[in-house]
């Protein structure tokens, strides 16, 4: 027992110091088709003191996924330009999305490598107030997602583009980023951003600037390259720089109310058919496979490579074998005074030879060993040659 009381503090220690911690429990309270940005702040994850501000260099990375599940729900997005900021859960929940879902988020210290992790309780519920029928996307490319995911520029957007709707509160529906709809990575030069699409929806009718910009008019002049037909002054320039041949607008309608007097019809039974498809003159499958002999084939593309490339040797041996002229021909072909001139020089080169080898003359002291140069000297053979300098004194 008393072992036991020593081994439990030191185990909370040990655990302690390898940073395991409880993990802690935020709630949260999306709505269904309102757009829902979390910031995941690395004064949250990081363990220091209160009167400690966190230091801007710290690297910190984060790692979040659905409870049971090892990626996030289908609504939900996860972004982090660095670890040097701060990272982002952003999405739109639909209608099937309603209820509690658990997001697990962990968060690495790349300095120290500690871990930190976080429960993200998600109730999804229903919004309040009217319907929001009117809905309209743009694309704006001054921006990239993580710098309109906070609510500060958001509602700049808002307050900008209420300038060219009909009065009314507008609601920030969904943000999607251009990499995510299909959009190309822009070359890291200074003022490229990647684009971001800004879904904002109002009970108020569209305004007529926006419906001149969404008419087939201004689609025909975005086709051919120029710009789309805007009977209104931009607010949104020079803070926001819209794509203005990429906005659509949507009207959702409402639920109509079913009529009793008319009756339902009534649901139809499926009947079992027998399994056969019925016929389809464009598709015509073969009833029977006949059997193939392959064997045939297999001869021809392996006997016919093998005959050519015998051909071509026996070819090649009768022409280098079979066609040579011989030194008869040779000679008969040639004239006699040219035979006797070769056979005259030849003579004279095998006598000149001879003469050369019975003659006896000394050979040069420069090729006999260690003869001096300057004064014509010879050593004795039997002077050892490691003794001699290789430079001698001139006398």
């Amino acid at each position: 027992m008393a072992a036991a009381l020593i081994w439990i503090p030191l185990l909370s220690g040990l655990l302690t110091e390898l940073g395991v911690t409880k993990a802690q429990q935020t709630t949260l309270h999306p709505l269904v088709g309102r757009i829902f940005v979390h910031t995941l702040d690395h004064e949250t994850f990081l363990r220091l003191p209160e009167h400690v501000a966190v230091p801007p260099t710290v690297p910190v990375t984060y790692q979040a996924h659905l409870q049971g599940h090892p990626d996030l729900p289908r609504w939900l997005r996860y972004t982090q330009r660095s670890p040097h900021h701060p990272g982002f859960l952003y999405g739109t929940p639909t209608p099937g999305d309603r209820g509690r879902q658990v997001i697990e988020v962990i968060a690495y210290n790349r300095d120290n490598f500690d871990t930190t992790r976080q429960r993200l309780v998600l109730l999804i519920g229903d919004p309040e107030g009217p319907l929001i029928p009117y809905q309209a996307e743009f694309l704006v490319r001054s921006h990239d997602v993580e710098e309109v995911l906070p609510s500060t520029l958001a509602s700049r957007f808002l307050t900008a583009l209420g300038g060219l709707w009909e009065p009314g509160e507008l609601q920030l529906l969904n943000i999607t980023s251009a990499l995510d709809r299909g959009g190309r990575v822009p070359l890291p030069i200074e003022g490229r951003k990647e684009g971001v699409y800004i879904k904002v929806g109002s009970a108020s009718p569209f305004s007529t600037c926006l419906k001149m910009v969404a008419s087939p008019d201004s689609h025909a002049r975005c086709a051919q390259g120029q710009p789309p037909l805007l009977s209104c002054y931009d607010t949104l320039a020079p803070h926001f720089r819209v794509d203005w041949c990429n906005v659509s607008l949507v009207r959702k309608l409402r639920h109509l109310e079913v009529d009793k007097s008319v009756p339902e019809p009534a649901d139809e039974v499926p009947t079992p058919g027998d399994g056969i498809l019925e016929h389809d003159p464009f598709f015509c499958p073969p009833t029977e496979a006949p059997d193939r002999d392959f064997l045939t084939d297999a001869l021809v593309t392996l006997l016919v490579p093998l005959l050519v490339a015998l051909l071509l040797t026996l070819l090649l041996a009768y022409v280098m074998c079979c066609r040579r002229e011989g030194r008869l021909k040779r000679d008969l072909a040639t004239s006699d005074i040219q035979m006797v001139h070769h056979d005259t020089i030849r003579g004279n080169t095998e006598e000149l030879r001879q003469m050369a080898a019975s003659r006896e003359v000394p050979r040069p002291l420069s090729t006999l060993p260690m003869f001096n140069v300057r004064t014509g000297e010879r050593l004795p053979p039997q002077v050892d040659s490691a003794q001699v300098p290789l430079i001698l004194d001139q006398h």
